[in-house]
């Protein structure tokens, strides 16, 4: 993708494992719709431990294997395109969190 570089923004949706939509993990659908909309790319993430808006911590400790691990979903991309799909993210999602900062590319190669 020539001319990547420069002043973009960073997406980060926070979600868990445990989140579904139409009985798929809601990680994939989202993994999806960026994909089929042409985005730049992007990670999900595992985490180890976490807790959100209901403070129940899920760890993934050996004597509590939780299957609600946190999730981050991290995109990078031009900031009109992002707020674009927002919207139908939030159709998707019961819970979660969506957070925007600013990021600026360096580099960008496959």
């Amino acid at each position: 993708m020539p001319g990547f570089a420069g002043e973009k923004t960073l997406m980060r949706i926070f979600i868990s494992e445990a989140d579904r939509h139409a009985g798929e993990p809601l990680y994939k659908i989202l993994l999806e719709m960026l994909l089929r909309q042409g985005f730049a790319g992007a990670t999900v993430l595992k985490g180890v431990a976490g807790f959100g808006a209901n403070s129940v911590v899920h760890t993934d400790q050996l004597l509590r294997l939780s299957v609600e691990l946190p999730l981050v979903i991290e995109v990078v991309e031009d900031e009109e395109k992002i707020q674009q799909i927002i919207p139908q993210f939030d159709s998707l999602m019961e819970g979660g969190m969506i957070t925007l900062e600013k990021a600026r590319v360096i580099r960008y190669r496959s």
